[in-house]
């Protein structure tokens, strides 16, 4: 295998869009963050900001109020992801990463080019960006664009085999675990470390089939979703942990990076189209074990959970209500935290319907027949702010802590 490495000044990446060698991006939401201890109360810093992707534009809301700060011009439909930095956020368009600084708040004219710009994953003190066209990982360091005032950063580049829809993470010890894929399909990952100009392999698994998702548990164990399972890198090696059923897709890890237990969405029906889910895998890295929880009535969309106060995983359920499972013993707790009216799934994972994202000890839920959002304290459940009607439907949210 040729590992390709480079290391860019900012300005040159203008250039690498020009060297690079899609398909559509059904990205993993964010990373979820591990919780505060649960008697704690939720705190929201009043210089906090949230971002929120709208009908051909882009939103800043204050944190605590939920108050619409401004809006910019975007793409039709636009993704936010958090760069980890307590400040930027990184907008999906049509040329790539484009910077929104939420302190000014300005749509930036910063840019990290990528052709098709998919997963953005926060680790380490790394920030991570995958481009399925191109097939290309870009790191910089998750500090950089703040010590840089918005400018690019030195940035490091590494080129897969063969473009694909792809998810790439650095693990504290710079290794660089990315998926193994070609535009019609994926296989499974490769694990490098780097070097001066290049990456030397360390191990390689072609062992998950469609991989998708990705999350970091206690121990620095990397985990990513399988069609039939998921697939682990710990202690320098893979290994595959097979699903119980011959097709049983895991498409995200929810994680909280203290927590041998990951939680990964589950879906056992092929033929399904539709988005709700109402099972999910638990994957105990340590005892290295998966197996599959019910949920029974509950229902929910990956656009709908993450985990929050120790380590909880939390739910938006169809009823409306923030439901939450103690993944160590697989069961849900006694809290259910209604929020929302009841709704159903949407036809296509795109069309805006509630959702949430889960910071710390807070969940910004996506209000649709309010057109807008609701903030909510998971320790107690009470509402800390109704925000304000948006200028159109709410899609996507992204929050840095």
């Amino acid at each position: 295998m040729t590992n390709r490495y480079r290391l860019l000044a900012g300005g040159s990446l203008a250039a690498v869009a020009l060297l690079a060698a899609g398909c559509a991006t059904d990205a993993s939401p964010d990373e979820p963050s591990a919780g505060s201890a649960a008697e704690a109360p939720a705190d929201v810093s009043a210089s906090s900001r949230v971002a929120v992707s709208l009908e051909g534009e882009v939103g800043v809301l204050d944190a605590a109020t939920l108050e619409l700060i401004d809006t910019f011009p975007s793409d039709d439909f636009t993704r936010v992801n958090a760069v980890g930095d307590g400040r930027n956020v990184l907008v999906t368009t049509a040329e790539g990463f484009q910077v929104l600084d939420t302190a000014v708040p300005a749509l930036t004219d910063t840019v990290f080019d990528a052709d098709a710009a998919g997963h953005v994953v926060r680790h380490a003190d790394k920030t991570v960006l995958f481009s399925d066209g191109w097939g290309e990982t870009t790191i910089f360091d998750t500090d950089a664009l703040v010590e840089s005032d918005g400018a690019l950063p030195e940035v490091s580049v590494y080129e897969s085999e063969a473009a694909h829809h792809g998810v790439s993470i650095v693990l504290e010890d710079g290794t660089l675990v990315t998926t193994v894929g070609t535009a019609d399909g994926r296989s499974g990952a490769v694990a490098l470390e780097p070097h001066d100009d290049h990456y030397h392999e360390l191990a390689i698994s072609d062992q998950c089939p469609e991989i998708h998702g990705e999350g970091t548990a206690a121990g620095e164990v990397a985990v990513f979703g399988c069609e039939n399972g998921a697939l682990m890198f710990k202690d320098g090696e893979f290994l595959k942990l097979d699903a119980p059923d011959d097709f049983g897709r895991m498409g995200n890890a929810y994680v909280a990076e203290d927590d041998p237990i990951v939680v990964g969405d589950y879906k056992n029906d092929p033929d399904y189209e539709g988005y709700l889910l109402n099972s999910v895998a638990l994957i105990d890295t340590e005892n290295e074990t998966y197996t599959v929880k019910d949920l029974g009535d509950v229902e929910f969309t990956w656009r709908g959970a993450g985990r929050g106060p120790d380590g909880l995983f939390y739910m938006l359920g169809t009823d409306g209500a923030i439901h939450s499972l103690d993944p160590a013993t697989g069961e849900f707790t006694d809290d259910e935290f209604p929020v929302v009216d009841a709704w159903e799934g949407p036809e296509d994972w795109q069309t805006p319907h509630p959702g949430m994202i889960t910071a710390g000890d807070v969940a910004y839920v996506i209000d649709v027949v309010g057109q807008r959002l609701i903030s909510v304290d998971l320790n107690t459940g009470d509402i800390l702010a109704e925000g304000e009607e948006l200028p159109s439907l709410p899609n996507e949210v992204a929050m840095n802590l």
